[in-house]
């Protein structure tokens, strides 16, 4: 099943996502503007400045190396390049730079195995909220879903997924805080195989990035749930928040090294004017961006386009 199927027509994502890029537009925009107010043609000043441009944007620096190169490589083939031109360059670059995402839901799984997800991030990136709306989303859909509480070291955590539960009409599975987040994960995947539901979100720990004791954790999950299901789970998703710019370059630096994530959410899209970050993470740690989240709705949680994303970054 394709997940770009879920989550609305492509004429309203495509609106809802000019919104949503507003602050990152309108600062990127200016600044890219300034970069080439009076010149012709794209010279070392204009690639200084363009480079100011992305870093200010939280494209990050790595990455922003990488797209001033290439565009110094093109001007060197062709130095009759104008400086209006620069958009589209721009736009080329970066859509090389962003890792596709498959987007659909695995259908080779058995019949009655629901597809796990493992959502995993620290405290405060909008990871409660994200499980509630991508459960609304699958639901929509008609799929079958099952949540599991297994971030049970803050009690605001379970509740806040048990609210979210009763919002969306899902079930959940819960033993409340200080229960083995191990145990909770196992009971949850057992009970979507009983139920045969086709879908599991397993919520986990957010504590901070830098406790060894987490990310152990989060392999023990992994290792219980695959006594239900040997190949689960099915999907890693890790929470990003994109206001927190190159923040959340060093929290994927930490995730990546202990458990195997295999997408990325990016919440908070629609409040902060680091949109680039986007770019920077997908390109460093080639990991696809698969969900972003553009405000508050329940809607308003998308497939990541990469393509619908540099459009809208550079419409006018």
């Amino acid at each position: 099943m394709k997940l770009r199927d879920l989550f609305g027509g492509k004429k309203e994502k495509s609106t809802g996502l000019d919104i949503g890029l507003t602050k990152t537009k309108e600062g990127f925009f200016a600044r890219l503007a300034r970069a080439i107010t009076g010149k012709t043609v794209i010279d070392s000043e204009v690639l200084d400045n363009i480079e100011e441009t992305l870093i200010a944007s939280d494209v990050g620096t790595t990455t922003t190396g990488k797209i001033i190169v290439n565009l110094q490589e093109r001007v060197k083939k062709n130095k009759n390049i104008q400086s209006g031109e620069i958009y589209s360059l721009l736009k080329e670059e970066i859509s090389a730079l962003l890792t596709a995402s498959n987007n659909d839901i695995r259908t080779e799984l058995p019949e009655g195995v629901p597809y796990v997800i493992m959502v995993v991030g620290v405290n405060g990136v909008g990871k409660t909220t994200t499980i509630g709306k991508l459960a609304h989303n699958f639901k929509k859909a008609g799929l079958k879903v099952v949540l599991g509480a297994a971030d049970t070291f803050r009690a605001a955590a379970v509740d806040q997924l048990i609210i979210w539960a009763k919002r969306v009409d899902v079930p959940i599975v819960s033993r409340g805080m200080n229960a083995d987040p191990s145990a909770v994960a196992f009971d949850a995947v057992q009970s979507a195989v009983a139920q045969k539901a086709d879908i599991v979100i397993i919520d986990t720990a957010g504590r901070l990035h830098n406790k060894a004791g987490l990310m152990g954790e989060l392999s023990k999950i992994k290792r219980v749930m695959q006594k239900v299901i040997p190949t689960a789970p099915h999907e890693v998703l890790m929470v990003l928040d994109a206001s927190t710019g190159q923040n959340a370059v060093e929290q994927c630096k930490e995730f990546t090294k202990a458990t195997d994530v295999t997408a990325l959410a990016l919440t908070k899209l629609d409040g902060t004017a680091k949109g680039g970050v986007v770019i920077g993470i997908s390109d460093q740690f080639k990991i696809p961006v698969r969900y972003i989240g553009i405000g508050e709705k329940m809607e308003d949680l998308r497939m990541f386009d990469k393509q619908e994303f540099v459009d809208s970054l550079f419409k006018q």
